[in-house]
């Protein structure tokens, strides 16, 4: 087995340092209007969790239409909660989560965010298996504040390094 060189280790570090502050970066780049959109993505799984449907519904737009993993087709408002309520009437909770951004950008009055979710559904003695989504939601300004107006989910598996 080869020997690391003080060299070859510097070169390493220096390399992990210029990721994390290429990522702090990228975060700290981004404006009030995408700040404002990421919180709510994580208050939208907040609600999702604590099986709050009122606030969950007051994140989306009266003209939202957009199609869910849970779906064969795109739907409308009137069935936003759908895939909440088949879940709980099961007996699963949404037991834990984690949202890793990959991309937003606000343009005028609307930011589209990107993201990968990975969550666990459980039952009541907790068992259930992790899952990995990815998340586009396209955020409307309106007098009500940040609204949902469109938005797709789909499985996915996230890149390698990820």
């Amino acid at each position: 087995m080869r020997k690391s060189t003080p060299l070859a280790l510097t070169v390493l570090f220096a390399a992990l340092v210029l990721m994390f502050v290429a990522k702090t970066a990228m975060a700290q780049q981004q404006s009030p209007e995408e700040q404002a959109a990421w919180k709510l993505e994580q208050s939208y799984w907040e609600y999702v969790k604590s099986v709050d449907l009122e606030q969950y519904r007051n994140l989306w737009h009266p003209s939202f239409v957009g199609w869910p993993s849970s779906s064969p087709e795109p739907v409308r408002k009137d069935h936003i909660t759908d895939w909440i309520t088949a879940s709980t009437d099961k007996g699963l909770r949404l037991k834990s989560f984690t949202l890793e951004r990959a991309a937003s950008q606000a343009t005028e009055n609307v930011v589209v965010t990107h993201y990968w979710l990975t969550f666990l559904w459980a039952d009541k003695e907790g068992h259930g298996e992790p899952q990995t989504i990815k998340v586009t939601h396209t955020w409307i300004r309106t007098p009500k504040g940040w609204q949902i107006i469109g938005g797709m989910a789909a499985p996915a598996t996230k890149p390698a390094g990820r």
